[in-house]
């Protein structure tokens, strides 16, 4: 039996790490840039957060969570998503007594049991940032904008950015009455899946991807019409920080995104490719959220990008990612003599700071095509007569010469960093 890795996951390969340097250090970067803190989370949690923060009718814990029991019977779940593990962190470590708002970044994996297509897995990697403690709105811009420079920055610049609000627990009953009237007139022609969603979860009938569901979808009312007072200025107010800051916007009626966690904003950003599959990053207001999980009322707001899709998008777009330049030397040897040699030589190298690698026990000929096949920028070619006179050969495979040095001038070149 020839094992494969797991259906909805990929290997990461060398040959791809230049573009998740490229993610993580452009992330990294921007988030710090706008004073954002990094936290990590544990890669599983209480099977009870999930179900209490992200809502128990969605479909990421209905159908997608990887749930199992412990050995002491405890249930637990694979991360889906990176929102309610920080939320119950700031909780668990007291962060509401820090001043607010509170800044937080991550770069995480995450897990969901869900159908395998283009730039969607069942492992994945996501850069997501999360504040809390601000209700006013040029804090949601702030978040907007941190996703829309990261991409940008990457060369992603054919992107459109949608915004919806979905209103607050004062106006979003009313709202949802009049959703509810309007797909009960149309019960017989929606999917299954919306039938239930109409008894238990009527705002996530607009999230619906089925295709016979998206002509009433298209008619149904919009919740910008029943914004109470202070979400209509909330909206109002978002839509003129994004404009002030400079990025350009559509809103979308039917953009609710699919986390019961959500209030007033929502947002997505997409690049011009047909079906919602093709959103690269998501995020909205959650300003319930700490309550529900037993905190103090606490307004947030955050973002969830998908690396992987991120990737595939500079791919599509031809968007290459820069390799690392960085000088290393393969040490070459002919005999056990020179192999002792080498490894002595390289093994210095590396302790004053270089990077450096013994050659494969096989053939000078075969061991110089070995170094150039993993990017080795030098060679140096140890043998019997290397030995006997101290001078090693030394040859610079970018530029193809090739000179002598003593094994001292050469730790003394690959230390200090010279090309």
């Amino acid at each position: 039996m020839q094992f494969k890795a797991p259906r909805g996951t990929t290997d990461i390969l060398p040959e791809e790490r230049p573009y998740w340097r490229l993610l993580e250090s452009t992330a990294e970067r921007i988030a710090e840039n706008f004073g954002y803190l990094r936290i990590d989370t544990p890669i599983f949690e209480d099977t009870g957060l999930f179900v209490k923060g992200v809502g128990d009718s969605t479909d990421i814990v209905e159908k997608e969570t990887y749930t199992f029991k412990d050995r002491g019977g405890d249930s637990l779940t694979l991360r889906p998503e990176g929102t309610a593990p920080v939320c119950r962190s700031y909780l668990e470590n007291g962060m509401n007594n820090l001043p607010q708002p509170v800044r937080l970044y991550y770069l995480v994996p995450n897990f969901r049991y869900e159908r395998p297509q283009s730039g969607r897995y069942r492992a994945f990697h996501q850069f997501g940032v999360e504040v809390f403690g601000e209700v006013k709105p040029y804090v949601d811009a702030e978040v907007i904008e941190i996703s829309w420079q990261f991409l940008s920055e990457l060369g992603l610049n054919d992107l459109s950015l949608t915004l919806n609000s979905i209103g607050d627990k004062k106006c979003r009953p009313g709202y949802i009455d009049q959703l509810n009237e309007y797909y009960h007139l149309r019960e017989k022609d929606i999917c299954e899946d919306c039938s239930r969603r109409l008894a238990n979860n009527p705002l996530r009938l607009l999230d619906c991807k089925v295709e016979t569901c998206q002509p009433i979808i298209e008619g149904a009312p919009s919740s910008i019409e029943h914004l109470c007072p202070d979400c209509e200025s909330h909206w109002e107010d978002l839509k003129s920080h994004i404009s002030d800051i400079g990025i350009p916007f559509e809103i979308d009626n039917r953009l609710v995104r699919g986390l019961d966690y959500y209030s007033r904003t929502v947002y997505e950003i997409a690049p011009p490719i047909e079906g919602r599959t093709s959103v690269i990053t998501g995020g909205g207001r959650y300003d319930g959220l700490i309550e529900q999980l037993g905190g103090p009322m606490t307004p947030g707001i955050g973002f969830g990008m998908g690396l992987e899709r991120v990737i595939e998008n500079l791919k599509r777009n031809q968007i290459k990612a820069e390799q690392n330049e960085r000088d290393i030397v393969m040490v070459a040897h002919i005999g056990d003599d020179a192999l002792r040699k080498a490894t002595t030589l390289a093994s210095q190298i590396r302790r004053h700071g270089g990077a450096a690698m013994v050659g494969p026990s096989r053939g000078l000929r075969s061991q110089l095509r070995y170094a150039t096949s993993v990017g080795a920028s030098h060679a140096v070619i140890i043998g019997d007569d290397e030995i006997s006179t101290g001078a090693y050969k030394l040859r610079n495979l970018r530029k193809s010469d090739q000179s002598e040095a003593t094994a001292e001038e050469i730790l003394a070149f690959f230390s200090s960093s010279k090309d």
